[in-house]
């Protein structure tokens, strides 16, 4: 088989549902004959499935021991937070979680500071790959966060709706804070499709996470593990990533936050312009900027970040 790569992924996380699904898609992609599972649960048993499954042509490495994972990884990718549970929101999980963030991020930046990219999708990856971003010491265009499920979301609903493929549904996507404040742009409309429908069908797309969990009985697993191994492959060369990320994003009009942009992901990482949306449109995606800067202000109030003007010590790159 023929890879992207050679150097060096680690999964963290690997051994939950949505991490040895991420182990399982890298290897079907064929991204790097270096693969390495982490997780403070062994993942030794997801290893072994993977090797039984005959992809005989990668060095698989299943650790507990942080060191060994990170040493020499050129690429991350991290589901290693504490589930969303049916109930909770995503500000449920902000405490915990960030905490988790914060530790990530100083262990990428004591074993592997020549990381090239980190993936974050643990929730609320908005506020989580802010605070790895903050305490790795790596560049802005280095971090991103899974952003995509809301547009892929509302490509499903809408080709559903119409009776379509999805890939026909195209000038679809969705910019701002991961949730339920998220705010919709470039969006289809017919004569058919009311005014009714479609807010509906956004509410619909909001709580597409707390669906699944309806209808499964558990988190989303699959898909958020798809789309993340889709993000780290085109940041090692691989095809482009085809919806919007979480990126940081500091102008004149958003400031020291992540939060999903109209963006490119490549080799040299994550490049975000800002997107263009009616008065209604951009005044959501206000509105969704307001909503993730008091999360963010909220971690200043738990000591998990300190405040704003200090972030330039602990990260001369923001």
């Amino acid at each position: 088989m023929k890879f992207l790569t050679n150097e060096k992924l680690t999964i963290v996380g690997a051994a939950g549902m949505i991490g040895s699904n991420m182990v399982q898609t890298a290897l079907t992609m064929g991204l790097t004959n270096d693969i390495c599972l982490y997780d403070v649960f062994s993942p030794e048993g997801v290893a072994e499935e993977m090797r039984q499954s005959g992809f005989g042509d990668v060095k698989i490495t299943a650790t507990t021991d942080v060191k060994e994972a990170f040493t020499n990884a050129k690429y991350i990718i991290s589901s290693g937070g504490a589930p969303r549970k049916a109930g909770m929101t995503r500000e449920d999980l902000l405490k915990g979680n960030c905490e988790i963030a914060e530790g990530l991020g100083k262990n990428i930046k004591e074993y592997c500071p020549d990381v090239k990219h980190v993936v974050i999708i643990f929730n609320p990856a908005d506020l989580t790959g802010l605070v790895t971003l903050l305490y790795s010491g790596l560049k802005p265009s280095q971090v991103t966060t899974l952003a995509a499920l809301d547009s892929t979301r509302l490509q499903s609903a809408l080709a559903k709706k119409f009776n379509v493929m999805q890939s026909e549904i195209e000038g679809c996507a969705t910019y701002g804070g991961h949730g339920e404040q998220m705010a919709l742009t470039e969006i289809i409309g017919t004569p058919e499709f009311t005014n009714e429908e479609w807010e509906q069908m956004k509410v619909d797309v909001t709580k597409g996470g707390a669906k699944i969990i309806e209808l499964r009985g558990r988190s989303s697993f699959q898909s958020p593990a798809y789309l993340s191994v889709e993000m780290i492959r085109a940041v090692m060369g691989g095809e482009p990533f085809r919806f919007p990320v979480g990126t940081y994003v500091s102008n004149e009009k958003y400031n020291h936050i992540m939060m999903a942009m109209k963006t490119t992901l490549d080799t040299t990482g994550a490049h975000y312009e800002m997107p263009q949306g009616t008065a209604e449109e951009n005044a959501k995606l206000d509105a969704s900027y307001e909503h993730l800067c008091k999360m963010r202000d909220e971690l200043v109030t738990l000591n998990i970040v300190p405040e704003i003007s200090e972030w330039n010590k602990i990260n001369p790159n923001l």
